[in-house]
């Protein structure tokens, strides 16, 4: 019987572990398909307290796991298939095994939505993100592309106008599916451009970096290279929460429901910590901070449970 597992191996789930494993509650980290959380695709972090000369988001991750280490936190490189609820544990579905635990956090993340493009996955880090936020003071005056056209989209492109030389969004609708103040706010900004009714069918580039995006106009046909040093590619993102339906309450876009003050779920002995619950921030500190939270939340529940 282990006192919590945590479910997920991104910073969430790393920080909860060191907080618990110095409590001496030898947590048990189940680490998952993505190991170490989107923070494994960027490739700088410089928003991250404490590394003035920034770090890479692996060796953060690293660097965290190992802290976790030192304190006493195992890990199991399997990945969770579901989860039952006894009388007051829960029984962990493992596939080969099952793991019993009075206590988890789930902290399994949310994956963003990707075009899906050979070509895109191979320039990720090298001009193409899905984090304006994370990324975006690496593109100083450069000309950069936003892949969608809802809320975050339109908010990705009037963030990257503080440091691009020139915003282009690209949306394959005729208009934009953002809120009125958000396209209003995107539409008179002058730093940004519009290329309606057009996917992305290739990112191009060196080798190094990329140079380019070859668009088609899904109306006309007509396909064409737009010079650009950067593509952000906003068009949402999926919470990695299938192997917790029926089991506790999720929102209508499959994230995590907790309880904004402890972060609890719908289940006694259930929290969340990071993009799992998350979907307005999403940065390393935020999660690293609800990590913190459902620790504390955990060791006062064992606590009392003694």
């Amino acid at each position: 019987m282990e006192n919590v597992v945590i479910i997920g191996s991104g910073i969430a789930g790393l920080t909860a572990a060191i907080y618990l494993a110095r409590a001496e509650l030898s947590p048990l980290i189940i680490k998952g398909n993505e190991e170490g959380g989107q923070l494994m695709l960027t490739t700088e972090v410089e928003n991250f307290p404490g590394f003035p000369d920034g770090i890479t988001g692996p060796q953060l991750i690293m660097q965290a796991t190992k802290q976790a280490e030192r304190f006493g936190t195992r890990f199991m490189h399997k990945f969770v298939r579901g989860i039952k609820k006894m009388d007051d544990y829960f029984v962990i579905d493992v596939g080969d095994a099952k793991v019993e635990a009075r206590a988890i956090i789930v902290s399994t993340g949310a994956s963003a939505r990707w075009l899906d493009l050979p070509s895109e996955k191979a320039y990720r880090g090298k001009g193409v993100s899905a984090c304006a936020t994370c990324d975006g003071a690496f593109f100083k005056d450069k000309k950069v592309a936003v892949i969608g056209g809802g809320d975050v989209a339109c908010e990705e492109a009037d963030f990257l106008t503080k440091f691009a030389s020139e915003v282009t969004l690209i949306h394959r609708r005729d208009e934009l599916r953002a809120s009125k103040p958000m396209q209003n706010r995107v539409l008179n900004n002058p730093k940004i451009k519009f290329i309606w009714n057009s996917v992305v069918e290739e990112v191009i580039g060196d080798g190094k970096a990329m140079t380019a995006l070859k668009l088609k106009n899904i109306k006309s046909g007509e396909v064409k290279e737009v010079p650009f040093q950067g593509m952000f590619v906003s068009i949402g993102h999926v919470p990695n929460t299938k192997f917790l339906e029926g089991f506790v309450d999720l929102d209508e876009k499959g994230y995590l429901k907790v309880d904004s003050q402890t972060l609890q779920a719908s289940v006694q002995g259930v929290w969340g910590a990071g993009d799992v619950h998350d979907h307005k921030y999403r940065q390393a500190i935020t999660a690293a901070g609800a990590g913190c939270q459902a620790s504390l939340e955990v060791e006062r529940y064992l606590s009392e449970k003694k």
